[in-house]
C-alpha cells in the first residue's frame, strides 16, 4: 500500500491559495483514478485507489498546514504503511514557480508542514515532490504571499506543474523512485 499526501489548509478561506497546492495534486489525483476523498478519520479526509494491484491512500491532512505530521502519522500506523511508501507533495518558495522537484529524503528546509512530518514519523527519509511557488515581489510578507491565491497567469503555470505532480505520483506507485526522479527532475 502507497501513501501520498497532500499539504495544505482546509476549509474554503485556503482553496486555490499557493500553500494549498498539494490539496489540489491530491485532488487531480483523485479525479484521475475516479475516487473521491469521502473518507474523514485520523484528522484528514482521504480515499483508497488502485493502480493495477496496488493499493494508494490520497490524504489531505484537516490539521492546517503546521500540524500536518499528526494525521500522516495516524495514518501510516493504523494502514501499517512504511515511509518507503510515502510521498508528500507541497508548495516551495525556493523553487521558481511551476517548477518540480522530486527528493528522497531531507530537512524540511523551513517548511512547516514538513516539520511537523518529520517530527511525527520520526525521521527525515521520506519521499516529496516540491512544488514551486517563487519568492514574493517586493515588501510582501512571506506568510500574506503563501496563503494568497494565484494571479490568473500565475494559474495557468500552476495548473501545468499539478499536472506534472500528480503524473509523477501516479508514476511512482509502481516504478522506483530513482527512475521517478530522472524522469520528472529536469
Amino acid at each position: 500500500m502507497k501513501l501520498i499526501v497532500g499539504l495544505g489548509n482546509p476549509g474554503t478561506k485556503y482553496a486555490g491559495t499557493r500553500h494549498n497546492i498539494g490539496f489540489d495534486i491530491i485532488d487531480e489525483l483523485a479525479d484521475q483514478f475516479g475516487v473521491e476523498l469521502s473518507e474523514a478519520k485520523y484528522k484528514g479526509v482521504y480515499a483508497i485507489a488502485r493502480k493495477g494491484t496496488e493499493k494508494v491512500i490520497l490524504l489531505k491532512p484537516l490539521t492546517y498546514m503546521n500540524l500536518s505530521g499528526e494525521c500522516i502519522g495516524e495514518v501510516m500506523r493504523y494502514y501499517d504503511i512504511d515511509k518507503e511508501d510515502i510521498i508528500v507533495v507541497y508548495d516551495d518558495l525556493d523553487l521558481p514557480q511551476g517548477k518540480i522537484r522530486l527528493r528522497q529524503k531531507g530537512s524540511a528546509g523551513g517548511h512547516n508542514g514538513i516539520k511537523s512530518t518529520i517530527a511525527h514519523l520520526g525521521t527525515d527519509q521520506f519521499k516529496r515532490v516540491r512544488v514551486g511557488i517563487g519568492r514574493p515581489d517586493g515588501p510582501i510578507k512571506t506568510v500574506d504571499y503563501v496563503l494568497g491565491k494565484f494571479s490568473e497567469e500565475e494559474r495557468t503555470v500552476m495548473e501545468s506543474a499539478v499536472k506534472k505532480s500528480a503524473a509523477a505520483c501516479e508514476s511512482a506507485i509502481d516504478k522506483t523512485f530513482i527512475d521517478v526522479m530522472n524522469e520528472f527532475n529536469q
